[in-house]
């Protein structure tokens, strides 16, 4: 016997949920850098104004092996510009609509004659004698600008 509120209408079996299975990683040969021994009072981190940007475009930067720029959606409906020395590890392309995190307060630095407005935020670690970076990137739902806590 059906409940009389049910829907008349016959509903579809639920699909199966899909199990994603998750890739094992050896961390076993990683190096990371300690920890600072110094402490940072709150005040001094809070002035630091992380958000979530969208890469509109990256291109390498002619005459530098290893930079990259950024053309970035911050939420403020300006372009911002970031210089990242990335290249050795991401090809601009594979960049493009990518959700990161940056950094957005700090002073504009000059770099190869372009300003740079801020630092993308990426994990750096070693791995049997060589560097790996992993430029830090959002799930895409996260909107440009929003704030990271």
């Amino acid at each position: 016997m059906k409940p009389l509120d049910m829907d008349k209408k016959a509903e579809k079996p639920a699909a199966a949920p899909t199990v994603q299975t998750e890739e094992k990683i050896d961390f076993s040969k990683v190096e990371i850098e300690p920890l600072f021994a110094d402490f940072v009072d709150f005040d001094t981190f809070s002035k630091s104004d992380f958000r979530a940007v969208k890469v509109l475009n990256c291109e390498a930067v002619k005459k530098s092996k290893k930079l990259l720029k950024f053309t970035l959606d911050d939420g403020t409906g300006t372009d911002r510009v970031i210089l990242s020395g990335i290249h050795e590890y991401y090809e601009p392309e594979e960049l493009i609509g990518k959700t990161c995190v940056a950094i957005t307060n700090l002073p504009p630095r000059p770099m190869m004659g372009i300003d740079s407005c801020g630092m993308l935020i990426s994990a750096v670690h070693h791995e049997e004698g060589a560097e790996k970076l992993h430029l830090l990137m959002l799930d895409p739902h996260i909107p440009a600008g929003a704030k990271m806590y």
